[in-house]
């Protein structure tokens, strides 16, 4: 999918994330600074994703905001600048099986353990968005509404939503009934009725309350022997 945008909604306008706290710890010679989101904790299907993206010091590049103010067309039109213009950028992906093996605590912090592992680079320290440290083995700061607030961050939740969703679109494919094209696997009427009518697929998170008495569908593509630590 190639998209441009050439201006900004009036919306967005004023709203941009800014870059103190990395400025903080750049200049308390913390160099290598990640923001760190996660997106996908609250689907039914489909991985829990986390982004991490180290920023330079010295560019800055407009049009960055929190993942959630921009459309799909908007966060396709500057994500592959954000890769470009970032030092370091990764994520990391728990399975729908994983998450249901070792809850989605530890699944966050699985999920952030892989995204700054693909960094490939040491870091010096973690910006996370939301109240409480899911990386746990970085000096991190934590920050409520940190994809509003800090740039590396809101990065980081454009690349990690961008990829997860791209993923739910390619299984739609091989899912088509659930419509993970358009719900990206999280709750809504028409996925919740696919699931009472065929059951959940093997992307689908059996730990959700309401599964639990559900039957495997035994559609097409629902196999039900696939790996469980295979994500797709």
């Amino acid at each position: 999918m190639t998209t441009t945008i050439r201006r900004l909604r009036p919306s967005l306008v004023g709203t941009a994330p800014g870059v103190r706290y990395e400025r903080e710890l750049w200049s308390a010679g913390r160099d290598m600074v990640v923001g760190v989101d996660e997106v996908g904790r609250g689907a039914w299907a489909g991985p829990l994703t986390v982004g991490a993206v180290v920023i330079p010091h010295d560019k800055r590049i407009y049009k960055i905001r929190d993942s959630k103010q921009l459309t799909e067309d908007e966060r396709e039109a500057i994500v592959d600048r954000i890769k470009e213009w970032a030092v370091a950028w990764s994520v990391g992906h728990v399975s729908a099986a994983e998450c249901d093996v070792i809850g989605m605590s530890n699944a966050q912090r699985l999920g952030a353990q892989r995204a700054v592992d693909g960094l490939q680079i040491e870091v010096d320290h973690a910006l996370v968005d939301g109240p409480w440290d899911f990386i746990g083995t970085l000096d991190t700061t934590t920050i409520i509404r940190g994809d509003r607030i800090s740039l590396s961050i809101a990065a980081a939740s454009i690349v990690a939503k961008v990829t997860r969703d791209r993923m739910m679109r390619e299984a739609s494919e091989h899912y088509p009934w659930y419509l993970l094209d358009s719900n990206k696997g999280y709750p809504c009427p028409k996925h919740r009725a696919a699931l009472s009518l065929l059951g959940p697929s093997t992307l689908h998170r059996r730990s959700w309350s309401f599964m639990e008495k559900l039957p495997w569908s035994g559609v097409e593509g629902c196999n039900t022997d696939t790996n469980p630590l295979t994500l797709f």
